[in-house]
């Protein structure tokens, strides 16, 4: 196996899930088969625990494990599917090494972080390596690892060690060590300044890491003099030296990396010249430049409660990105926050409240997506009540669908307390309810999660056609609430059809309303699964409707 190992200096937040992701993407275009692994050196299990303003969404994989948002981005990119164990964390790491303690597998040593905490890490890495990823039986070629935070972090210092050790087991001719480094520009001089990337690099090395190649980040092009002085005070050949300054879209960074031949340096040192072949990077370059031209927007109102870090969903805005680039549109998304939609916010904030409102009302379809907690959910209602009464197309994903049936419950049936558990334990209608098998002490991994099918009751509908009229889809969950089996024949008796349920038929998958033009609500999470040239097809479904070509799409779609 070939490892190309990525860390991050200076700073955090450079961009080291794009630069590993498209160095993926570069490598695979020269016929090589890819995987990745991202190492993150916080003390938690997985991400699930993690509120979305403190690390962004919680991306959620087909085998359920709740990880790291950058596994999203090397989805998307390598167009491969990752497993929970492509995601390593310190918790993970000591966990197994304490219940191994406890059964006594140490024989009576003492246990420490060097040799057992590191050998436990490289273990854990050369065993996740040759799973593979995408579709076929054997090995990839290259293992592409991420290392989260930034070089001299304290809780990073074990997995560096043992990333030491692996290089040297490995040897040279398999391990290639990229490091990504911040060049800032000081605004009173601006001269770009390479003292931060030696002061990063000087660190690596004294803890036995030599970079291979520098990855510097910037605003602007990197000049040849900083290139010059990075390669003379970093020990790192001038052609090895790489620059990812900021493009208009993340899709060009591949299409960066190859412009700088960072595939034949990276080639060279894993010794795989011979094996692969020129990059081919065409249908990459048309989506770069495609997405460049585009003129057109479509105006999408996002109703959610953690609109403050976009990052909270990525993979919405990701889907978003790829159903509008499909239909030649550029998104235009209003972040609206679902708290300044509701009566309170009028009497305590009336600035923000008249923008919420005139932003709901100026936009061409609504997107409630997923969340927890009951802040901001009287907002989403009156967006979806909104969208509801004035038919602008409607998508509501997880909490998103379980607001549309307590609105509904609540204007069409007349039930003023219908609620859901989560919100109102002593709702008199509880419209939405805790799930029989989840567990009320335990947070991690209790939730339904992961791929799990969902049965079409009727092909006579329009998520069926998006989906392209087959039986069934597979989709991942994460949710421990669900609409109650109970009030289903209430509901469908005043026009709200359930057109998706699990393989029980107690779950509740996909409501649509038939008398709007596209009011859908999915339990699942359709976003995880989105990818550049393949876009989800509810978010495509909604995009279309909010541009008024849905009927004339499934028209053709069904051929008729």
């Amino acid at each position: 196996m070939k490892y190309v190992l990525i860390t991050g200096g200076v700073v955090s937040g450079l961009g080291k899930g794009v630069t590993a992701s498209s160095i993926g993407v570069v490598l695979k275009a020269c016929g090589l088969r890819v995987t990745s692994i991202k190492i993150d050196p916080y003390l938690n299990i997985d991400a699930g625990t993690m509120s979305p303003f403190e690390h962004g969404e919680v991306f959620v994989l087909d085998d359920g494990g709740e990880v790291d948002l950058d596994l999203g981005n090397y989805e998307r990119f390598l167009d491969v599917t990752l497993t929970k164990d492509n995601n390593i964390t310190t918790g993970k790491i000591y966990q197994s090494v304490l219940e191994k303690e406890r059964k006594g597998d140490y024989l009576g040593k003492t246990v420490q972080v060097v040799p057992h905490i590191t050998d436990a890490i490289k273990d854990r890495i050369e065993s996740v390596a040759v799973i593979p990823v995408d579709g076929k039986e054997d090995p990839a070629d290259v293992c592409v690892i991420e290392l989260g935070g930034t070089v001299g972090d304290i809780e990073s210092m074990p997995f560096i060690e043992a990333l030491r050790q692996l290089s040297f087991q490995v040897g040279p001719d398999n391990f290639c060590l990229i490091h990504v480094s911040l060049i800032p520009v000081l605004g009173v001089v601006g001269e770009q300044k390479t003292k931060p990337t030696q002061h990063s690099v000087r660190e690596l090395r004294a803890l036995g890491l030599t970079p291979h190649l520098l990855t510097s980040r910037s605003a602007e092009p990197l000049l040849e003099s900083t290139k010059e002085k990075l390669s003379k005070f970093c020990h790192v050949p001038v052609e090895n030296i790489l620059n990812i300054h900021d493009v208009p879209n993340i899709w060009h960074v591949p299409l960066l990396l190859r412009n700088q031949n960072a595939h034949h340096s990276i080639l060279q040192q894993l010794n795989l010249l011979s094996q692969a072949t020129p990059p081919d990077l065409q249908q990459w370059t048309e989506m770069a430049e495609s997405y460049d031209n585009l003129t057109e927007s479509v105006r999408i109102a996002m109703v959610g409660k953690y609109v403050g870090l976009t990052d909270s969903y990525l993979s919405v805005v990701k889907a978003l990105l790829h159903a509008c680039v499909a239909r030649s549109l550029k998104p235009s998304i209003d972040w609206i926050a679902a708290s300044d939609l509701e009566d309170d916010s009028a009497k305590s904030t009336p600035e923000a409240h008249a923008v919420a409102w005139k932003t709901l009302k100026s936009a061409a379809c609504v997107l409630v997506p997923g969340g927890f907690g009951d802040r901001g959910v009287k907002g989403m209602m009156l967006a979806a009540k909104y969208a509801r009464e004035n038919n602008v197309p409607y998508l509501g994903i997880c909490l998103g669908m379980q607001i549309s049936v307590i609105e509904f419950a609540r204007s069409v049936l007349g039930w003023e307390r219908a609620h859901s558990v989560e919100f109102d334990a002593q709702t008199p209608n509880p419209v939405v309810i805790f799930m029989p098998e989840g567990s009320r002490t335990h947070m991690g991994s209790t939730m339904r999660l992961g791929s799990r099918r969902t049965l079409f009751q009727t092909s006579d509908c329009i998520t069926s056609k998006l989906y392209g009229n087959s039986e069934y889809v597979d989709e991942r969950h994460r949710h421990r609430y669900e609409v109650n089996p109970d009030v289903i024949g209430n509901l469908e008796e005043a026009g709200l059809r359930f057109v998706g349920k699990d393989e029980s038929g107690k779950r509740m998958e996909i409501l649509e309303l038939p008398s709007h033009p596209f009011y859908v609500g999915a339990q699942f999470h359709p976003e995880f699964k989105s990818r550049p040239a393949r876009p989800s097809a509810l978010f495509l479904g909604l995009i279309l409707a909010a541009t008024g070509k849905l009927e004339a799409y499934i028209s053709r779609q069904n051929g008729s």
